[in-house]
């Protein structure tokens, strides 16, 4: 079956099983801008801050939940509205996945579906760092997607490679370590890993599927995936956001 056909068929049990589909309370999704997406921080290249990323949230009864994006659709409707769309565009993959980590957190069904500010992602890189190594051990890491403090912790410690999407990263040389084109040098990356450590905003730009074909190990790190992860049984590692 088709992934997000998966999900919408999890989210649409639960959303029955809850009688949420009736419920009159409205989720309304908005572009946060970067202040209000991730604080002040001390590094100034992380891609919410340079406009090349949005994070759009959903407010289902106060429950939060958001969803990396490069092309932020603003949204106010009804959960069956949600349902409704059609998810073989990306603007509504990004306004489906907002709505359904907003859903399953004000269910109790996951939590860290609201980004980490300021000095926060410094913490998180570290804190990565030490999962990995308990977890996965000296491993060479294929990193996919630009996170500025994961890669300059995870380069320190470990064997690195990193894929991007973002043309303006792409060839360029950062924190010692080159990015290379994430759709070219995918293959060969995945290839030369024994970890790959995937951004969740895969979920919202269709790119997911690449890398759940593989044998490699994956770990998705961040508030996108919160959901998805939980629904269809997939390694997250979110260490410093609520």
């Amino acid at each position: 079956m088709d992934f997000y056909t998966d999900l919408w068929n999890k989210l649409n049990d639960i959303v029955a099983e809850n009688k949420l589909d009736k419920d009159s309370i409205l989720i309304s999704t908005s572009a946060l801008s970067p202040e209000e997406a991730i604080g002040v921080t001390r590094r100034k290249d992380f891609p919410l801050l340079n406009g090349k990323e949005a994070l759009v949230e959903a407010n289902f009864k106060g429950a939060m939940g958001q969803a990396y994006t490069d092309a932020p659709t603003a949204f106010s409707g009804s959960i069956q509205d949600i349902m409704d769309l059609d998810l073989s565009d990306n603007r509504n993959k990004v306004l489906f996945i907002a709505s359904l980590n907003a859903v399953l957190k004000y269910l109790k069904l996951i939590d860290n579906t609201v980004h980490c500010k300021n000095e926060e992602p410094e913490e998180c890189g570290s804190n990565m760092v030490q999962h990995i190594k308990g977890k996965y051990g000296n491993v060479r890491i294929g990193q996919v997607g630009f996170q500025p403090a994961m890669l300059d912790n995870l380069r320190k410690e470990f064997s690195v490679r990193i894929l991007d999407l973002d043309v303006n990263n792409i060839g360029k040389v950062k924190y010692d370590t080159l990015v290379e084109d994430g759709k070219k040098d995918m293959k060969d990356v995945i290839q030369w890993a024994d970890l790959l450590l995937v951004t969740g905003s895969t979920v919202t730009n269709g790119t997911i599927t690449d890398f759940l074909k593989t044998d490699k190990p994956v770990l998705f790190y961040g508030t996108t995936i919160a959901g998805a992860a939980y629904l269809k049984g997939l390694n997250r590692a979110c260490f410093c956001s609520k």
